[in-house]
């Protein structure tokens, strides 16, 4: 099965079926770790990600689940982070190095990138217990599985499309204050929000994509460069606030300010852009473009 509901089955069947094979994809990779632990706990994150998303989705129908398990999921996920939080400053600090302004910042970034590396290295030789952290996400992924089996919904045609209609307006409406609020201001709290939404908006096109399978997916590819561009600028944030705290991790004071003129200089590039294709992505008024979803999926389920 992949994460997409099906218009013509029942909404429960299909909702627990979604959820249990996240969860299910989830516990596989973490016991056998195809790529390595590190790449699996990132794979595992993903998972968990799409099913704290499809919680989203229900939340108006579902309050009491959607609460208690994006709680348990989100806690779960944390306690997986440390060591993949530090591999993706290495990511952004070559990702920075990329769009070097000259050859003396390009070189400088060198050296940054190398002593995150070496950070990352010793963040993941100091992970003593992370065998055992899987050990315990399992256990909690087999409770999530649990509590799955037991939500249950009105299971309606016209019920079930409603409940789509209601999560989609409230996924939009998200966004919108979201976006809003990014308009008039550059803290990063306020355009990792709009990160957020933008992923759920993301996850959801992809969950009805049967009701229209070819603007679903056009959607779903513009969303998902805003999303990249927003995660670009977390990840410039908190490469700044490491920094901040611990400036030895930039090098001597040049390497420092070459650092943050190359983040200064890529932040007011990319929340232009990130603006820019925030406008069109979340172009339609979440009222109307939830009453079509509706009808959509109506139709898709004749």
């Amino acid at each position: 099965m992949t994460y997409a509901f099906s218009p013509g089955r029942p909404f429960t069947e299909d909702f627990r079926a979604v959820g249990a094979e996240q969860v299910a994809r989830a516990v596989a990779v973490l016991k056998d770790q195809p790529a390595g632990v590190h790449e699996a706990i990132h794979d595992a994150r993903k998972n968990f990600k799409r099913l704290r998303s499809l919680y989203r989705l229900v939340a108006c129908d579902a309050p009491l689940f959607q609460k208690q398990e994006n709680a348990r999921i989100r806690d779960v996920a944390r306690n997986l982070s440390t060591v993949r939080d530090a591999a993706a400053l290495v990511e952004n600090a070559s990702y920075l190095r990329e769009h070097a302004a000259s050859e003396e910042q390009q070189l400088a970034l060198d050296k940054v990138c190398s002593i995150l590396a070496d950070r990352r290295d010793r963040i993941a030789e100091g992970e003593t217990d992370l065998e055992g952290k899987i050990d315990s996400t399992i256990v909690i992924c087999e409770q999530a599985l649990a509590a799955l089996t037991h939500v249950s919904f009105d299971d309606g045609r016209r019920e079930s499309a409603g409940r789509l209609a209601k999560g989609w307006r409230r996924t939009l409406s998200r966004a919108a204050r979201a976006r809003a609020a990014c308009e008039t201001s550059t803290e990063a709290e306020l355009l990792h929000e709009l990160r957020k939404r933008a992923q759920d908006y993301r996850m959801h096109l992809g969950l009805l994509r049967e009701a229209w399978p070819s603007a679903m997916q056009a959607k779903r590819a513009e969303t998902k460069e805003l999303v990249d561009v927003l995660g670009h600028l977390n990840d410039l944030a908190t490469m700044t606030s490491l920094i901040n705290e611990e400036p030895e991790l930039a090098g001597d004071s040049q390497n420092q300010a070459h650092l943050l003129s190359a983040v200064i200089t890529r932040q007011e590039d990319l929340r232009l852009e990130a603006l820019q294709r925030a406008a069109a992505v979340f172009l339609d008024d979440p009222g109307s473009e939830s009453r079509t979803i509706e009808l959509l999926w109506l139709e898709a389920g004749r």
